[in-house]
Formats: C-alpha cells, structure tokens, sequence
C-alpha cells in the first residue's frame, strides 16, 4: 500500500540516526500525498507530467476517454496501492524510490477523479496492523506524513480537493494531529473531489469502533436496543464523513488477491478490480481499464434483472 509498508528486509533501524532520518526526509518527502513538485521521476522511469497540479476546468471534467460513459462512473473509489517496494526492488532503487514513484501515481489518478467526475476516492495509507513495525520506522514516516501535509495544503484548497483522515488517533503524535485537524478544517468546503486517506485503518477497527459507539448509546439511554439497523451501524462508521460511503468500485494492483481488512463493511457490493501492475505502474491506462472493467458489469445488489 502507499508508502507505509517498508518491506523489513530493507530497514536498518541502526541507520536511521537523527541526521539520517532528515537526509531520508529530504529524499522522501514526497512519498505521501505529494500532489506537486516531483523529485526526480524522469530518473526512476516515472513520466512526470506537471510541476503542479493544474485547477480543474468545467471543460476538462466533461472530457473522458472513448468508451467511458459519464452516466456509468463510479460516485466513489476505493485504492489499495500495493507495490511501491517491490517496484523499486525491481529496479534496483531503495523502497523510497518506490514511494515517491508511487505518489506521482496517486497524483495522477486524483487529477483523473476531479476532472472525470468521480466524486470520492478512498485510499489505503496505513493500516493498523502497521503498528508492529519498528517505532523508529513508524516516527519517520508518521513526520513525513505530517510535514507534506503541511506543504501541500495550499495546493490541495486551490484544487478544490476536500481531504478527510479516517482512522483510530489514538496513538498519532499531538503534532501531526493538529496538522490533520488544520487540513480538513481548511478544506471542508471544497466540493470537486473528497479524498478520504485511511491511516491506522482497518475494517475491522472500524465495525469495532461503531459497535462501541452504539453500545454507548444505548447504555446512554438514547436509542433502544430494536433501534439498531444497518442505517445506524453506518452512521456510526469512519466513512460518514461522505456522502457516498459505500465504494462502487475498490482497485488493488500488484496482482495480490484480496482486501486485506480495508473498508469490510463499506465493500459489501463494491465491484472489484485487481490489476497485474504495481501501484507506480498503474497510471492513467490501468484506470481506464479498470473503469472499463466497472460499466461493462451488471451490478444487481441482491436482486435479478428481467
């Protein structure tokens, strides 16, 4: 998934001193939601297309490829962008290399969202399950995680993109946490795409969390225990933070066949799409064909078509 999943065969947790952890700064600031200013991509084989990412025009949202219908586009997807790691392996470059390469990526699919009319786009950051990982590996990418935040938060309000950070914060520095509540504060009125970015996410987190919730209120005397339905258990999720909570369509790349404990409830009836390329390879073709893929299906939500 984006950045955050170091494979452990290349971390040295002795390398990683204090000036060690600021040169990997400066090498991999862009490694997560970078949506400008790419470092170096012509080098690591990545097509770099703009320094910055252009606002979005009436005219370039009506425009799509052949073959795509408007009328037949996902209100909502779902990401996993798997392979960063193996990418730069491949090309014998550091896991680093792979995740900015892999952000040039997630750059490039959330221009295509704004600009065909796709309304939220989902993507699988950092999972709970990353907890386990060494805590001199999380710091270091908890604090990259927060300095681009800050440095691409006035691109991110000029583009018209609302950002929403879902996720227990529980155990997120105080700093990067202030950072978050800035961000979505500052962009909770732009409306030309919602990208929701799940950190210490996962689905299972996520029932738990409503689970207790509802539990609360019910002990709270506010709802009765026959009160409880589907319409409250999503109330009650990470994802009511959009209007369209449940993906139409969830991708994953890298060629990895499943969800891995990614949105369990919210994916019920979400059409899946899983492609050969690693995230970094994925691009503009590998969308459309996934997208391709999506309005050719029948899509029945229990029911059958006459």
């Amino acid at each position: 998934m984006l950045s955050l999943r170091v494979p452990s065969t290349s971390f040295h947790p002795r390398r990683f001193h204090a000036g060690a952890l600021e040169r990997r700064w400066r090498l991999g600031r862009d490694c997560f939601l970078s949506f400008s200013h790419p470092r170096g991509t012509r080098s690591l084989g990545v097509k770099s297309t703009k320094s910055e990412m252009a606002p979005f025009t009436a005219a370039e949202e009506e425009t799509l490829p052949e073959g795509l219908h408007p009328e037949l586009m996902p209100k909502h997807v779902a990401v996993i962008m798997d392979g960063n790691g193996r990418w730069a392996k491949n090309k014998g470059l550091q896991p680093w290399d792979g995740h900015r390469a892999g952000v040039e990526a997630l750059r490039e699919i959330v221009e295509l969202c704004g600009k065909w009319g796709i309304q939220v786009l989902t993507v699988f950051a950092f999972s709970t399950d990353n907890w386990i990982r060494p805590k001199i590996e999380i710091d270091f990418l908890l604090n990259l995680f927060e300095r681009t935040l800050k440095s691409e938060l006035e691109t991110l309000a000029k583009n018209n993109v609302r950002i929403s950070i879902i996720g227990d914060s529980s155990k997120l520095p105080k700093s990067l946490l202030k950072v978050i509540n800035e961000v979505e504060e500052v962009t909770k009125n732009n409306t030309r795409l919602q990208l929701i970015v799940a950190v210490g996410y996962s689905g299972k987190y996520d029932v738990l969390q409503a689970c207790r919730g509802i539990a609360q209120r019910v002990k709270d005397g506010e709802i009765e225990v026959e009160e409880i339905d589907e319409k409250l258990i999503e109330q009650e999720l990470e994802t009511n933070c959009t209007e369209f909570p449940y993906p139409d369509l969830l991708i994953r790349t890298s060629g990895e066949l499943r969800v891995s404990n990614f949105l369990l409830w919210q994916l019920a009836y979400t059409e899946l799409f899983f492609a050969q390329e690693l995230w970094p390879d994925f691009g503009r073709s590998g969308f459309i064909e996934a997208l391709m893929s999506f309005q050719q299906r029948q899509r029945r939500f229990g029911g059958r078509k006459s």
